[in-house]
């Protein structure tokens, strides 16, 4: 649209993420009763964007001995997350806020990463996981598609019998999810990595000169 209007071309440079190299696992599984692959994984903020209305539900109706970990929530809480907390699945955990070594701990031995977005910029945590190798499950939002490719499970938008769909698609296909997992990892160094990034800065400001600037 821009360049339309004003006959002028702009670079895209996409955000970077390199997610912690610290392989040593903190001792978070064994605080929150988890099991290495025994679980699918939510980080961020408890707001309707972020689709954990269509996730719960979607998990509910799972016949699965694996756990759902939803980790955040709000500022100073809010109607919405404790309308999330209302559950009455015990498989459905809610640790709270965590950080750091925990935080990696857990996309490290989930057996999935979802995000059920309903609208989302170029996400920081599926990077995230996707450069810690680990099997993401997302809506097909076109800013989650762009960051995933062709490396994900993907669901339509707001449908929770489709995300329940997937997940079971997902809980019935472990070594598609790894090779996709794989896959994600390469994607995520070659095109998103800050190193990825850096490149594509130079190549615009000391590449054409007369290249669109």
């Amino acid at each position: 649209m821009f360049e339309k209007r004003y006959s002028r071309r702009y670079h895209f440079v996409p955000f970077g993420s390199d997610p912690a190299k610290d392989q040593t696992d903190s001792d978070i599984l064994g605080r929150l009763s988890l099991e290495r692959q025994g679980y699918f994984l939510f980080v961020g903020r408890f707001i309707p964007d972020k689709g954990l209305q269509y996730l719960i539900p979607a998990f509910e109706a799972l016949d699965t001995s694996r756990k759902l970990v939803l980790v955040g929530g709000t500022t100073n809480g809010s109607e919405f997350e404790r309308s999330l907390k209302q559950t009455r699945d015990s498989r459905v955990l809610f640790p709270g806020y965590l950080y750091g070594r925990d935080v990696h701990t857990l996309m490290r031995n989930a057996y999935a990463y979802v995000q059920p977005s309903d609208l989302e910029g170029l996400s920081p945590v599926v990077l995230e996981n996707m450069g810690l190798e680990t099997p993401v499950v997302c809506s097909d939002i076109r800013e989650n598609l762009y960051v995933v490719g062709d490396t994900a499970v993907t669901f339509r938008k707001g449908d929770t019998a489709d995300l329940t769909a997937k997940l079971t698609y997902a809980l019935d296909h472990a070594p598609e999810l790894a090779r996709n997992a794989v896959a994600a990892r390469v994607r995520a160094e070659a095109q998103f990595s800050w190193d990825a990034v850096t490149r594509q800065h130079e190549e615009i400001f000391f590449g054409d000169p007369a290249g669109g600037r």
